[in-house]
C-alpha cells in the first residue's frame, strides 16, 4: 500500500515534471571542458540542455548514495559484529548440557 502511495504521490508528478523539463529544454548547448580556450572543438560537447540536466541529477544521486553508504559503514560493521556474536551465543546454548528438571534452589528448612 505504501509503495503504491509513493508511486502515485511522488513518482508520477516527478516524471511529469521531468518530461516537461526535457521538452522545454531541447535546444543544443555547448558544454566546454577547457575553461581557458572555450572555443576548442575537441573538448566541447553540443547536446540538448535536458541531457546535461539529467546527467547532473544522476551524478548527484550516485554521489549522494555513495556518501550515505560510506557514512553508514560503521553501523554495518557493528551489525555484522553483533550478528556474529549472536550466532556464537546460539551455538553455545545449543552445545550446553540441558539444565536438570526441578527446582533450581533448595527448599528452605524450618
Amino acid at each position: 500500500m505504501f509503495n503504491r502511495f509513493m508511486l502515485v504521490v511522488v513518482f508520477v508528478p516527478l516524471a511529469v515534471i521531468l518530461i516537461a523539463l526535457a521538452v522545454a529544454n531541447r535546444g543544443p548547448v555547448a558544454f566546454t571542458l577547457d575553461p581557458f580556450h572555450p572555443g576548442n572543438p575537441a573538448l566541447t560537447l553540443n547536446l540538448p540542455l535536458f541531457i546535461f540536466l539529467f546527467l547532473a541529477l544522476a551524478i548527484g544521486m550516485v554521489v549522494g548514495s555513495l556518501a550515505t553508504w560510506v557514512k553508514q559503514g560503521r553501523y554495518r560493521k557493528l551489525a555484522r559484529q553483533r550478528g556474529i556474536e549472536a550466532e556464537n551465543l546460539r551455538q553455545a546454548v545449543n552445545r550446553a548440557p540441558a539444565a536438570p528438571k526441578g527446582p533450581a534452589l533448595p527448599k528452605p528448612t524450618n
